[in-house]
């Protein structure tokens, strides 16, 4: 899956859209896909300009996308103006390794259980190999109108 069609499967953009290829996926299961950590990414001026490291949110933000991708493939609907994927849950998240510009950041999820309003995943991020990352995650499928009253 390239670019355009992330695209259409994220209403995610520039700055926040953080995966930039799908390299494989399968609908209700699992998604692999990457993240190009470039110097030009805007978080690295103040994260941290001695030793620019992605923040570990960040991470967690990009296998939250790429399980937006894998709901929205799997229930065959695109996100729309009327609805938001969000976050209801992060759970047992560990950070293993810094990223830094220059890695390529292949993220992992695999689906544990969905419905047509929430998902459960594991999300796994690796750099050369190594895991970086880790992370379950609960997203919820809400109404724009619904979206504040996600529960904090």
């Amino acid at each position: 899956m390239d670019i355009n069609e992330i695209l259409k499967h994220l209403p995610h953009r520039f700055p926040m859209l953080l995966i930039d290829r799908v390299l494989e996926i399968e609908p209700g299961k699992r998604i692999k896909a990457l993240k190009n950590v470039t110097m030009n990414e805007p978080f690295f001026q103040g994260h941290f300009p001695h030793l620019p490291v992605m923040p570990g949110v960040l991470i967690v933000e990009a296998m939250a996308q790429a399980a937006g991708v894998l709901s929205f493939k799997t229930m065959g609907i695109l996100p729309s103006d009327d609805s938001v994927y969000l976050f209801a849950g992060i759970d047992g998240a560990r950070f293993r390794k810094a990223v830094v510009p220059g890695d390529q950041l292949i993220l992992e999820i695999e689906t544990v259980r969905q419905s047509k309003s929430l998902g459960k995943y594991v999300g796994k991020a690796y750099v050369d190999g190594q895991l970086a990352a880790e992370a379950t995650m609960l997203c919820t499928l809400r109404s724009t109108a619904d979206a504040a009253k996600v529960p904090a």
